[in-house]
Parts: structure tokens; sequence; C-alpha cells
């Protein structure tokens, strides 16, 4: 973080498939909330994926959001705290035990046991992102959230541990290097999406994240106040741009705009006697079609992808343990017809997701598609309790105020 008057300052660097993003926040000196102050925006040419693909690119996309961010803010920028996803994320559950040293657990012991937990085998190619606790044992009496000062003898804990690719992550440190910027730490973003829009019953209950970008669609998954699963699925946004350009016969980019201003993913919601006007490729001249055309392109993308997610959530149980449904949210997921079709197909109750734990600038709190990056301004506020990343230590307490963050903020 950095400080202007008396402030502190948060940057959240949301480096995605279609776009960088970078949203500066002020921090109440009191309340603790978040006050947006400023925010950039720019294309983003070097990412396939989630994914850097291309350094230079990669660079400069992120020195002009960055730059604009800094011109709206007044701000300086030095330090970020950047997001991650892309199909090289695999997750895993843990479960570690300890002796507990005196009458009652503490704050070593908690660390401790985290530590044991942690100590998996992970491929060389693989980097530890996050080790996020799910609950706690004390002797025999399970579902514990915060075991501190609590009588036992033994303590467990079963954890939710998260990997990136080693490679994918050194790529996107070595662009915010670069930019002469400073990474504060790396953050799953559908971890960050979750925090930003799910409520307080909606991560008691059980709940479904689909953050649905333009490379990919991640999936989290909340329960009993922490998460249960994450998983990636490499179709996204740029695959129903792809089958627009590919079957109206249209540049990508006039492709893009189409799915952009006209294109819904339910075609029964569009009006058969609505026309567009569609570009052709080359010098010849642009056509007429029907809107519903256009929606009968886009909607078995987006079946199949609610299909896929279907899948996945029904095979290890989550779609039926999700009470309070499916919260849709990325850029993609704000198709006119995205969520009478997500109910459709998974059978559980959907909504649309907005940052909800942030003020100023509404036209980016708002927005599903900067959902991600207030979510990571939000985690930029919780203390550095995992010590994964980097394989850094937490000082003492530092779990347990982790734990404090957490409820505070649900």
């Amino acid at each position: 973080m950095t400080r202007k008057r008396d402030q502190e300052i948060v940057t959240a660097l949301d480096i995605g498939t279609s776009k960088v993003a970078a949203i500066v926040a002020a921090v109440g000196a009191e309340s603790g909330e978040l006050e947006i102050l400023g925010f950039g925006s720019s294309p983003s040419q070097g990412m396939k994926r989630g994914s850097v693909v291309n350094i230079e690119a990669t660079v400069r996309s992120i020195d002009q959001a960055v730059g604009e961010a800094e011109l709206m803010s007044g701000v300086q920028i030095n330090d970020v705290i950047v997001g991650i996803s892309g199909d090289h994320v695999q997750s895993l559950t843990s479960h570690g035990i300890v002796a507990v040293r005196g009458d009652e657990v503490s704050d070593s012991d908690v660390e401790r046991v985290i530590e044991a937990a942690r100590a998996v085998v992970v491929p060389s190619d693989k980097r530890v992102l996050h080790v996020l606790p799910r609950d706690y044992v004390v002797d025999d009496q399970d579902g514990i959230l915060d075991p501190i000062a609590m009588s036992g003898v033994r303590l467990e804990a079963h954890v939710h541990i998260i990997t990136v690719g080693e490679s994918a992550a050194q790529n996107i440190e070595k662009c915010v290097r670069r930019c002469n910027l400073r990474s504060e730490r790396i953050v799953l973003e559908h971890l960050a999406s979750g925090t930003a829009i799910l409520t307080e019953d909606e991560m008691q209950l059980g709940c479904c994240v689909l953050d649905i970008g333009a490379g990919t669609t991640d999936i989290a998954v909340f329960e009993g106040g922490s998460i249960r699963f994450t998983h990636v699925i490499p179709i996204a946004g740029d695959q129903v741009t792809y089958d627009i350009a590919q079957s109206l016969r249209t540049p990508t980019q006039a492709a893009e705009q189409l799915k952009i201003r006209y294109a819904c993913a339910l075609a029964q919601m569009v009006d058969e006697d609505e026309e567009i006007e569609v570009v052709s490729v080359g010098d010849r001249p642009p056509r007429k079609l029907s809107r519903q055309a256009l929606a009968r392109v886009v909607e078995p993308r987006y079946e199949e992808l609610f299909q896929l997610v279907h899948n996945v959530l029904h095979r290890g149980g989550y779609l039926e343990s999700a009470a309070a449904g499916v919260v849709l949210t990325g850029g993609t997921s704000a198709m006119p017809g995205a969520v009478e079709l997500a109910e459709e197909v998974l059978s559980v109750p959907v909504r649309l997701g907005y940052a909800q734990r942030a003020g100023g600038m509404k036209e980016v709190v708002s927005n599903p598609a900067h959902a991600t990056g207030v979510g990571l301004l939000l985690y930029a506020l919780k203390p550095r309790d995992e010590g994964a990343a980097a394989g850094a230590r937490s000082g003492k307490g530092g779990l347990r105020s982790a734990l404090k963050w957490f409820k505070g903020q649900f």
C-alpha cells in the first residue's frame, strides 16, 4: 500500500485476456471502507486464456491502464495487487494434525497445523498460491472456524490449496516489474470475485461463483464462510466472438462489437422482426440480418458452457449443496439472457453479481466486468496470512487476524 495525505491507498491490477484494468482506492482511516478514486483500462494484447503470450504487448497494456488510473486519481502508483487465472490453475484439499503445546490452542499451534497441511508434493512447475483454512478439529470437536483459546490436546486443519503454473506467475511478475511497479501479492481472480460479490448468507449457505471472462470461465464454490472448490474452464467470451465471426462471415473486431451491442444468450427473448447491420469481409457491402439469427449463434455456446459447469459441479456434489444458487460475474456474464439460460441449464437460482463492499465511481462498482478488480482491492486489506505465494511466514497472530478479517467482511 502507499499513503497519500494520511490515507492508505491500494491499487488492483486485473490483467485479463480482453482488457487490463487498474483501480485505485483509498481506505477509510476509521471505517476501513474502500472509496474508489481512479480507474484505467486498456485493451489486452499480450494475454491468452489468462496467461502472458507476449511480454512487450502486456507491458504496454499495463502502462496505459496504470497511467489512466494515476491521471484520474492523482496518485502515483508504486505497489499493486495482481490477479491471476488461467487453465494452469489447480486445487486440492489437504489435512494436517499437530499436538497442542500447552492447555489451549495458540496462534503458533494454528500456524504449525497449517504448515503441516501445506506439506504436500507439488510439481516443480507449480507454485502454491493460496493455503485457505476451511475448518478445524480440536480433539473430537469438528466444524470449528476459529480454534484459538480452545482447550484440547490435538489440533487438525482442513485446508484448500490452490496452485498456479510457476512460469505463468513469473511472467506476470516480470510484466509488472518492467512497468516499474511492485507486486505486493498475486491473488486468484475468482477468489477475489467471490470476496467482492457474495453476501454473508450466500457464503454460509453455499454458493457458486462463475466468473465468465474473455479467455476462461472461473468456478469458485463457497460454503460455511470459506472456499470449498475451484476450477477453470478454458471456454468464455472469445469463443463466442469466434463463433459469430465464423457463422456471420464478419471480421473478428466487428463480431466483438456485435456481441457487445446486440447479442442475446437466449434466442426466444429477441424480437423476430428486429434487424442488425453486419459488416462483411473485404470490400463487400454490409448486410442486414435478423438479431435473432445472431442469438441463435450465441445461445449454443452459452448452453455448452453452462452444461460444462453443470458437469463439473455435479461430479463433485457441489451443485446440490449450493443452497444459495449461482452468481454470475465477469464481462461476458452481463449479456442479456445469460442469467435465464443459466437457470434453465443448472436448475438452481442464478443472479448477476456486482461488487458490494466499495464506494465511489458507480461505473466501476456496478459493472460485473470489474468485480475481480474490486475484489483484489478488498483482498489487499486482508492480512498476509497464508504464506504460500512466496513461502512467506505470517507474524504471530496473523492467522487469527485473517479469520477476524473474513468475519468482518462477511
